[in-house]
């Protein structure tokens, strides 16, 4: 399990959890053949993240200063740490609400532990060790086959709703399919990826970005392969499994309305048990867990390299003290959130807006990165890859379209 696999979990996060419960509450089956529509979309685009990360030795933001306008640059910036931020509120919320709703208790106390045990596992933990909690962490996601294997579930409908795409004129419908595809497309994960790969080499002696050591070129490039694809596939079946659960409890008695993964959770306790109820809850927690350092440590590469700034988790804080605080001030930030007049819903509404304006700019920029041979060397991205890489960059562009369209009626 490498970067790949830790990325795909990271992107089942608790508003992730949120999406998929909704898709399943609302049109039961209906939504199920968007994972198979997005799956080969992730790899792509993923697969090119951890490409140039691992090929150039920098991350995302590294090279678009490099090779793009500094206003460009600022601009992705600032909608990354935006999304980012409001993205951890939402996150450290559902978490905070989970647990009250399995231990009671009061809620600002539990948002403040999981901002401070984020923040710190990060910023104080040895790389090599952080990484491994961050591997064991994806346990967690095995709760939603878990919740699947005892909730009675029509199996001929849902081999049906995703094999077969059901189609509507609802706008509740494409503005869920949106909102999927806003889920698990998503620009944090580009710079997180792509990121860990330039740690892997940092933390490696032995290992060199390809463009200096070509040589270790083809067992890198086939590790990646395998890395994201079973990331990504890993990441798609639990999407899968919430989706199934929501659609044979939840929409099967006529409960169609939920907002958070926590509403998910509570609906579920009287319609499916309270086993289903606990393990849901529980993967809510460790989802959140995993995601929350993602969301900040991607938002403190993507300001540090803009700033070249000393950066990286395998660096000491005293080494790297504006890329720690970064992460720090992040993980505050989304902790306030959860204090102020904003509510986890309008933070998750305006998080999906902003990744969904940054995302497609960025994956085009990707896409022009990869054809770039003084940037990628001897190892330019294969035509096939850039073709799914470029249509993901378009099904990403008519999505946002299509979301601010509905915005204006």
């Amino acid at each position: 399990m490498g970067p790949g696999f830790v990325t795909g979990a990271s992107d089942d996060d608790p508003s992730g959890i949120g999406t998929y419960a909704q898709a399943g509450a609302q049109f039961g089956t209906g939504l199920l053949w968007t994972m198979l529509l997005t799956y080969p979309l992730m790899v792509a685009i993923q697969e090119i993240s951890a490409r140039i990360g691992r090929t150039t030795g920098r991350g995302i933001a590294g090279n678009i200063r490099r090779h793009y306008p500094n206003w460009m640059l600022q601009g992705v910036v600032v909608l990354v740490l935006t999304a980012n931020t409001i993205n951890i509120g939402a996150d450290i919320g559902a978490m905070a609400d989970a647990v009250k709703l399995l231990a009671g208790g009061p809620h600002l106390l539990y948002v403040i532990a999981f901002g401070a045990v984020s923040a710190v596992l990060q910023i104080f933990v040895v790389y090599a060790r952080y990484a491994a909690i961050l591997r064991w962490l994806t346990v967690a996601l095995f709760s939603y086959f878990g919740t699947v294997m005892v909730v009675r579930v029509p199996w001929g409908e849902a081999v049906h709703g995703l094999l077969v795409p059901t189609l509507s004129s609802d706008p509740a419908f494409w503005t869920t399919v949106v909102a999927i595809l806003g889920t698990t497309i998503s620009p944090y994960l580009f710079f997180w990826q792509a990121s860990q790969e330039v740690e892997e080499v940092r933390a490696d002696p032995a290992a060199q970005p390809l463009v200096k050591a070509p040589s270790q070129g083809p067992a890198e490039l086939d590790r990646i392969r395998l890395d994201t694809a079973v990331g990504m596939a890993f990441s798609n079946l639990v999407a899968l499994a919430i989706i199934v659960t929501t659609a044979a409890t939840l929409h099967a008695h006529g409960i169609t309305d939920i907002e958070t993964s926590a509403q998910a959770a509570s609906a579920l306790r009287p319609v499916a048990g309270e086993f289903a109820f606990t393990v849901f809850a529980l993967g809510i927690v460790g989802t959140g867990l995993l995601a929350v350092p993602v969301l900040a440590g991607s938002a403190a590469y993507a300001l540090a390299e803009a700033r070249k700034w000393p950066e990286g988790l395998a660096r000491q804080p005293r080494k790297a003290k504006a890329f720690y605080a970064t992460i720090a001030a992040a993980t505050l930030i989304g902790v306030l959130i959860n204090v102020s007049p904003v509510t986890p819903i309008k933070a998750l509404y305006w998080s999906a807006v902003i990744n969904g304006v940054a995302a497609a700019p960025i994956m085009a920029m990707m896409m022009h990165m990869t054809a770039n041979r003084k940037m990628m060397g001897k190892f330019p991205v294969s035509d096939g890859l850039r073709a799914v890489g470029w249509c993901a960059t378009a099904v990403m562009a008519i999505a946002v379209v299509a979301m601010l369209a509905g915005m204006l009626r």
